[in-house]
């Protein structure tokens, strides 16, 4: 059996990291095509390092375009390839533009979809994200959620066929690194906080990055912080933040700017900070994972589960500082995304389909 699993940003080389590897255990033939959604080295080229992801057969290179033309182009070379290949799935992760290029290829030429992350829902149209989602997963014929409130968002938009609660591959990965990141990572002693507290800090998404107001609300805020900030820049944020003329920011001595982190590099310091304060979907989860409070900057979270357990909370910016001051973590922590074994779930129920 042939795979094609369709590639293209930071979190999809995470989570294809251990899904490849049960493949690959599995005696399935895979075929990686990474699309060049993520291009910088930092945010592509070290995680196939790190992780031991192997190298992609494909590379589009196809980046730094607006949504339409990036999954039109993404959705040309696919084609191409996937007519040429003629796997017997295409495997998709999350809600990238790569994704959503995938899935659409893919029903085209009737080639099934088997979607990893399905499921979830901020019920915000007005992120991308979601849109991408929605869509991929209504096309998809399998669909591994990571949460049983997945399989219910899916039940309730009436898709039941071929879903497969198999729990989180990103719990997979911090099972298998976390060991890994402890004794392979020295970032915090590159950063002289070896026994200082501090804050672990990513920003990427447009709600917080494409206005100025906003943008300076948050870089404002996290300088109030009674602990250092480690904030590894993803490079759209460093752009935006030179281009609204934020550059004071870059070098405030609450603040320490790093350039984007390796994985072991983020396992570490989510591991050992007093708090994560993020935007991303897939940061919310791992802080959970590792028992860290986390503040996420959105109105809304697709891992509402987290938000219920009481170890992450949505807070506006000027918020921010009273939100850590007065936070309790919670006496309980139960595992919600799984034992660490979702990957071997996924390559078993594809060589069973």
């Amino acid at each position: 059996m042939k795979i094609a699993t369709v590639l293209g940003a930071r979190p999809q080389f995470i989570k294809a990291s251990v899904v490849s590897q049960a493949f690959a255990q599995a005696g399935l033939e895979e075929v990686i095509i990474h699309t060049g959604q993520h291009f910088d080295a930092k945010m592509s080229d070290i995680f196939f390092q790190d992780l031991d992801l192997p190298q992609p057969h494909h590379h589009l290179e196809i980046h730094s375009l607006n949504h339409g033309a990036m999954t039109g182009r993404m959705m040309e070379r696919l084609e191409e390839l996937l007519i040429a290949d003629r796997p017997d799935w295409i495997c998709v992760y999350g809600d990238t533009n790569s994704t959503l290029a995938g899935a659409l290829v893919g029903a085209k030429l009737q080639i099934p979809i088997a979607h990893v992350e399905a499921g979830l829902r901020s019920y915000n149209r007005g992120m991308p994200e979601e849109i991408n989602r929605v869509v991929t997963d209504h096309l998809s014929a399998l669909l591994f959620a990571p949460t049983p409130l997945a399989v219910d968002c899916l039940q309730q938009e009436g898709i039941s066929a071929g879903v497969h609660l198999v729990g989180d591959v990103m719990m997979d990965t911090v099972c298998r690194y976390r060991e890994k990141a402890k004794t392979g990572s020295f970032i915090l002693e590159h950063l002289n906080l070896e026994t200082q507290p501090f804050y672990l800090v990513t920003i990427h998404r447009p709600a917080n990055t494409d206005r100025r107001d906003r943008l300076e609300a948050i870089l404002q805020s996290l300088t109030q912080l009674d602990h250092p900030v480690v904030f590894p820049l993803h490079p759209r944020t460093r752009g935006r933040i030179e281009a609204m003329d934020l550059t004071d920011y870059l070098a405030h001595p609450a603040l320490r700017m790093t350039s984007p982190a390796s994985y072991l590099d983020m396992l570490k310091l989510q591991a050992t900070c007093q708090a994560v304060i993020t935007d991303s979907g897939g940061v919310q989860k791992e802080a959970y994972m590792l028992r860290r409070p986390c503040f996420t900057l959105r109105q809304e979270t697709e891992w509402r589960e987290t938000i219920d357990s009481g170890w992450n909370q949505l807070v506006e910016p000027e918020d921010l500082p009273q939100k850590i001051r007065n936070f309790i973590p919670p006496v309980q922590w139960d595992s919600l995304y799984g034992e660490g074994n979702a990957s071997g779930k996924i390559a078993e129920i594809l060589l069973g389909g």
